[in-house]
């Protein structure tokens, strides 16, 4: 692997921002900050560029193996680092399920073969597969994710009893899905009854009220809590919820953390009108009182991390109507574009969108030398042009959905360099996969 020296950046990491050059060699940041020469290496003139550590992404589908239509590790992956995100942690909910160790292992072999990203995969959770859940290795694997709301195939964890075992049992970080099935199949059938099988989209947040949201992770607190799990709750949407969770302890010492998602953070009900079921996902977009109130809790500290859940379908699927068009969107790749227009609009600093969506991502995981610009650490860097304005289009999209529904907005920042590992991976909208990610591992006792 080449030494690599990238010159003139203005550096963020830490709460700082500095001027100064970054060395890298043999995949790992040797030193930071400062006029940095050393002959023989290959330079990256970042001048005019801002480096970032590569953005952490602890909640993507990626669609392999069973629903490669969509999507696939490789694909997904490569728009990843065109978005400035590095490391990314991966769902179960494919075909087959990832609910057996083998099935898990077999997720890593593709993508030590076709991910230019690092990578893990969350191990899954159903009914009946606590023994395989418990055989799963906390310094090798991102987490175990159970679905407590609708799901597919066989991933809603719905059993008290089992949930209660797998709370009290599993070792390592829980991720937790949370809508309570139960107000969600009631608001189905009232919709049904009342529209057939015509229910306009914009009804969705009322199928999937903040209700839902709310008991299914007041239990889910509740049951960590009591057993001390270490509980970490997905795509938080509501304003009900905020209250649910402690913005008084550090990160690191924290036993319940919470995640909101970049699409709840810039969309609202209001949007359906316009994207119809393109931003259909689970949970909902809700209404504007709730999108206004996830921000300022994000930077009061009692939500932790920014993700995307990221998760396509093809533009023909989103064409069906409300029960046939399937919930998810491409986000992965203009993360960082839609963080950057809150950026720039004054609502966040560089400083906290970094710490969201990079420094917490580590400490909240654990995970192993990532997630810093610091020296003795996995060189994932992203060099971003803060002024640059360019336009979502379809040539420039990198999903193998061939969508987004940011097409045809225009965002001022744009990534033009990632390094993944050490590796230059992505350089003015070429991809280099030549060398692959790497697995992602973690510190756990």
């Amino acid at each position: 692997m080449s030494t690599l020296l990238i010159k003139n950046a203005t550096i963020v990491n830490r709460g700082q921002i500095l001027e100064g050059d970054i060395l890298i060699k043999d995949g790992f940041i040797e030193r930071t900050g400062g006029i940095i020469d050393h002959p023989g290496a290959t330079e990256i003139d970042a001048t005019g560029l801002t480096a970032i550590p590569g953005i952490i992404d602890d909640q993507v589908h990626f669609r392999e193996p069973g629903l490669t239509h969509k999507a696939d590790i490789g694909t997904e992956s490569r728009a990843a680092i065109a978005g400035g995100v590095t490391s990314f942690m991966e769902m179960p909910n494919v075909k087959p399920a990832t609910l057996t160790q083998e099935l898990l292992e077999a997720k890593y072999a593709i993508a030590a073969r076709t991910s230019p990203a690092n990578y893990s995969f969350y191990m899954g959770a159903g009914n009946d597969n606590l023994e395989e859940v418990l055989k799963t290795d906390p310094n090798s694997v991102c987490g175990v994710k159970i679905f407590m709301g609708s799901s597919t195939g066989n991933m809603l964890v719905d059993d008290e009893v089992v949930l209660e075992k797998l709370f009290s049992q599993v070792p390592m970080l829980i991720a937790t899905h949370c809508e309570d099935e139960g107000i969600v199949r009631e608001n189905i059938s009232l919709a049904k009854a009342k529209f057939g099988n015509d229910v306009p989209i914009r009804y969705h947040p009322d199928i999937r009220p903040a209700k839902a949201c709310y008991k299914s992770s007041s239990l889910a607190i509740e049951l960590a809590k009591r057993h001390d799990t270490r509980l970490h709750i997905l795509h938080i949407t509501t304003q009900d919820e905020i209250s649910l969770f402690d913005n008084t302890l550090p990160l690191a010492e924290k036993r319940i953390t919470a995640e909101v998602c970049v699409h709840h953070l810039y969309f609202n009900s209001t949007d359906y009108e316009r994207l119809g079921a393109k931003i259909k996902c689970n949970p909902a977009i809700k209404g504007v009182e709730h999108q206004q109130a996830l921000l300022p809790a994000l930077l009061d500290g009692y939500f932790d991390v920014i993700a995307t859940d990221h998760a396509p379908h093809t533009a023909q699927e989103k064409e069906g109507n409300y029960f046939d068009a399937p919930a998810g969107l491409p986000l992965v790749q203009h993360a960082l574009n839609v963080m950057l227009e809150l950026y720039q609009r004054g609502d966040i600093s560089l400083k906290l969108l970094v710490d969201k969506m990079c420094h917490a991502p580590a400490i909240c995981y654990q995970i192993d030398r990532r997630g810093y610009l610091d020296p003795g650490y996995w060189a994932d860097i992203a060099l971003v042009d803060l002024e640059e304005e360019w336009t979502v289009e379809k040539n420039n999209i990198f999903y193998k959905c061939g969508w987004s529904p940011f097409e045809g907005h225009t965002f001022r920042g744009r990534v033009k360099h990632t390094i993944v590992s050490g590796h230059h991976a992505f350089r003015n909208g070429r991809i280099d996969d030549s060398i692959p990610g790497r697995r992602l591992a973690f510190l756990r006792g």
